[in-house]
């Protein structure tokens, strides 16, 4: 009996997170691609967007906490270069 309770609950699992890592994906490529783009009117809330996202995906424990401040710190260094090159031009 705990076996085919432990199922139903992995499938319940399985079903919320699968829903909460396709949003993650979403916003942090729509932020990826936004910073690739060079528009940094765009790529400023995109980018907090992301961020935002990937704090809650650690507190779900969708991602290891590391990994979600690697992606943060690339991300903010790549947005930093672009409003960096936008101001000298």
């Amino acid at each position: 009996m705990p076996a085919k309770k432990a199922g139903r609950q992995a499938v319940k699992r399985a079903q919320r997170n699968r829903s909460a890592r396709t949003e993650t994906r979403t916003i942090v490529g729509r932020a990826n691609r936004s910073l690739a783009a060079g528009d940094a009117d765009t790529a400023r809330p995109a980018v907090m967007s992301a961020v935002r996202i990937l704090d809650r995906a650690v507190r779900k424990g969708l991602l290891h906490k590391n990994n979600v401040a690697r992606r943060k710190s690339r991300m903010m260094a790549k947005l930093v270069r672009l409003e960096q090159s936008i101001a000298e031009a």
